[in-house]
C-alpha cells in the first residue's frame, strides 16, 4: 500500500491571484522557496533552493492548467498536485496531494516530514496571499544553530 499525502486550506483570495503566488517564483520566493531557476510552466525543470537547506530539489512540472492545477514530479516516485478550486464566497481552496512512497520505515519518515512541508507551505501561501505576511522568514533559522 502506498502513503499518500493530502493537505487543504481556504484562501480568503480570488483563484487567480493564489495560482499567481504559486507559479510565479517571484512570489513564492516571499512565502516558501530561497530561489527557483524559473516559473512553473508545463514541461519546465526546475531547481528549488530553501533557505534554510544545503540541498537543491528539482522537480519537472508534468501539467498547468491555469487557475485550476499544477503538478510535478520530485523524483520517480512522488507526484505532487496542487488543486484550486472556487469556492462560492470567491475565496480558493487548495488541495495538496503528493504519493506516494512504500509504507515502509523510509516511507514513514518520508510521510511525516512531507506532510509538515505540506502544512507549512500552505499556512505560508495562506499568510502571504492573505497579508503579504513571510511566516517562513525567521522560522527555521535554529536549523542553521544545530
Amino acid at each position: 500500500m502506498k502513503l499518500i499525502i493530502q493537505a487543504k486550506i481556504q484562501i480568503q483570495k480570488p483563484i487567480e491571484t493564489v495560482f499567481e503566488n504559486i507559479v510565479n517564483p517571484d512570489k513564492m520566493t516571499n512565502y516558501f522557496i530561497g530561489s527557483s531557476s524559473g516559473r512553473m510552466e508545463e514541461n519546465a525543470e526546475l531547481i528549488w533552493t530553501f533557505p534554510e537547506f544545503e540541498e537543491k530539489c528539482p522537480l519537472t512540472v508534468t501539467e498547468v492548467i491555469p487557475n485550476s492545477k499544477i503538478a510535478f514530479v520530485w523524483d520517480p516516485e512522488t507526484n505532487v498536485t496542487i488543486q484550486l478550486t472556487e469556492q462560492a464566497d470567491k475565496s480558493t481552496l487548495v488541495h495538496v496531494t503528493e504519493d506516494g512512497k512504500e509504507n515502509t520505515e523510509k516511507g514513514i519518515k518520508w510521510f511525516g516530514g512531507n506532510t509538515e512541508g505540506w502544512a507549512n507551505f500552505l499556512a505560508c501561501l495562506k499568510a502571504f496571499s492573505e497579508y503579504d505576511i513571510n511566516l517562513r522568514k525567521g522560522a527555521f533559522d535554529f536549523l542553521k544553530i544545530q
